[in-house]
């Protein structure tokens, strides 16, 4: 008996050791309003092995003066996507969108987008594509309708063979009942900007495995979607003046936030207190820095968190953004040893 016990627990074991692991496809977000084809990032997403690129074609906004949806920074290619690589373009619609436009103004959203779209992927230098990502932090207030224009994107004659597929936040998972589930096949687990950027402290706003545990850890596999992952790999300077949000600078760097004749550290935290003016960034000696960053070590416990929450499948591993400044925190290794805890 004795013996057969000790089969079961090591049979046990082997089974629990061998989890059935996913086949991941890792790859970039690109989102800047200019295309290059840059060595470093091309060389990457041939390291990578990378299907697909997910391209930001535009922002869409209500126009002040029109009072309609309107396009915001959309891209413009100077060069055109590798040609190993095919483009999944991306539209960001501003959530508020949808509390301004009736089911007939997003019906011809819809179409517009469809054709701006189809315009820029030409552009890009590709005649077709599969994948059309659509990426807005819908609400409760905003549920119904911005499923309606989903409904009727897909409906789009240029769109009635591509995948429709959207981004999907941390609070929507959890919150599932009040968020919905957006009427398509496929989402993709926006693992980033999960915490209150506004807010005074000295918490990274960008990634909190805290905040992850809190709306991910009971309700992720279960959630009836397909899900492919985005994990950040971006930096910023969050910027606070009199203890109030002011915005993020856009003009420092880590270099600058480290030069003690600039800044000085308060401890071992990321907040930095400014010495001096520095009026071409729009900074006042006084002002409070929170750097925040994504390290090797950020990435890596992320990914085995998710690995034990989301069923095993055939997914991509995105990764925000591609810029080659930003590719210089991580090692090639840094990259693989995150996408084989999938």
């Amino acid at each position: 008996m004795r013996k057969i016990g000790i089969l079961i627990i090591s049979t046990f074991l082997l089974v629990a050791g061998c989890r059935e692991k996913s086949i991941i496809h890792p790859t970039f977000y690109y989102w800047k309003t200019i295309y290059q084809d840059k060595k470093v990032e091309t060389d990457y997403l041939n390291r990578f092995k990378s299907p697909a690129l997910y391209v930001r074609i535009m922002d869409v906004d209500i126009d002040p003066n029109t009072l309609e949806p309107a396009p915001v920074s959309p891209i413009t290619f100077q060069d055109p996507i590798p040609a190993k690589t095919t483009i999944i373009p991306v539209v960001y619609l501003v959530n508020n969108l949808f509390n301004t436009i009736d089911s007939t103004k997003s019906n011809v959203l819809a179409n517009h987008i469809a054709k701006f779209v189809d315009a820029k992927v030409k552009q890009a230098g590709k005649n077709n594509y599969s994948e059309l990502q659509i990426d807005c932090d819908w609400t409760k207030t905003t549920r119904d309708s911005y499923f309606t224009f989903l409904r009727q994107l897909q409906d789009q004659p240029l769109l009635k063979s591509k995948l429709i597929s959207v981004t999907l936040r941390l609070h929507q998972v959890k919150n599932i009942v009040s968020s919905g589930i957006p009427p398509v096949k496929k989402a993709i687990l926006m693992c980033y900007n999960m915490g209150n950027l506004r807010k005074y402290g000295e918490q990274n706003s960008i990634l909190d495995l805290k905040e992850m545990d809190t709306y991910l850890k009971k309700y992720l596999e279960n959630y009836p979607l397909k899900l492919d992952v985005a994990l950040p790999i971006f930096e910023w300077a969050v910027i606070f003046r009199n203890k109030a949000y002011a915005g993020i600078s856009k003009r420092l760097n880590k270099q600058q936030i480290l030069d003690p004749r600039m800044f000085k550290r308060r401890g071992s935290s990321i907040l930095f207190d400014l010495l001096v003016n520095l009026p071409q960034a729009g900074l006042k000696k006084g002002d409070v820095v929170r750097w925040e960053e994504i390290t090797a070590d950020d990435l890596l416990a992320t990914s085995k968190f998710l690995s034990r929450y989301l069923k095993p499948d055939d997914r991509n591993l995105v990764f925000y953004h591609l810029d080659t400044d930003l590719l210089k925190h991580y090692t090639h290794d840094d990259f693989q040893k995150v996408i084989a805890n999938f």
